[in-house]
């Protein structure tokens, strides 16, 4: 899976290039945000405005990118297509994230906290 990621301030972003993030692809996206995160000790925000679907699988794999980071690194979502905002309101999951329409309003507010 292709995933590139970008430090902005006190945020790494990182950009999902991918249309789904299912059972097929979450083991990829798994290691993928593993090797983007290994060596920073930033915050994280996931850019998923390239996803236009999400199963179970999916969103497990993005759970356990939470749990890969720990208590003191969150992970924050961006750019949620209606779909896939729809399974994150559908699953609640929407409470344990904070979404953002954009990378940009992430590091807007980041930096606006920050000053």
């Amino acid at each position: 899976m292709n995933i590139t990621s970008e430090t902005t301030g006190e945020l790494q972003i990182l950009t999902v290039h991918a249309q789904r993030i299912d059972a097929v692809a979450a083991i990829q996206f798994k290691d993928a945000v593993r090797e983007l995160t290994a060596d920073q000790e930033t915050a994280v925000v996931l850019d998923l405005s390239q996803v236009d679907f999400i199963d179970s699988s999916g969103l497990g794999a993005i759970v356990a990118s939470i749990k890969h980071l720990g208590k003191d690194r969150p992970l924050h979502l961006a750019g949620l297509t209606p779909i896939v905002a729809k399974v994150f309101a559908l699953t609640r999951m929407e409470r344990v994230f904070r979404i953002f329409s954009s990378p940009m309003e992430a590091v807007q507010i980041d930096q606006a906290r920050s000053a």
